[in-house]
């Protein structure tokens, strides 16, 4: 593995844990009053594109970073459509 790699997988790794506690809190509350709808959608479809630009990069760091961020950006989107 070379360093750019790492580095790679550094960066995917704190990005993606660093958003762990706010999925975790609207799993157990299921209070999504103070997130914004139209951030939410923007941030997922970001991250999507981030996931298929890393998937045809075939970089590893950005695939597992961004996917993972996706399947929780998800879970909260869910739960905040199902608030309205």
């Amino acid at each position: 593995m070379d360093t750019l790699e790492l580095i790679g997988l550094v960066a995917a790794f704190l990005t993606t844990i660093s958003f762990l506690p706010q999925a975790v809190k609207v799993i157990r509350t299921k209070d999504t009053k103070s997130i914004s709808l139209r951030m939410y959608l923007g941030f997922i479809l970001g991250v999507a594109l981030w996931f298929y630009y890393g998937w045809e990069k075939d970089s590893i760091p950005m695939i597992l970073g961004n996917g993972i961020t996706l399947f929780l950006a998800g879970i909260i989107l869910v739960y905040k459509l199902r608030e309205k």
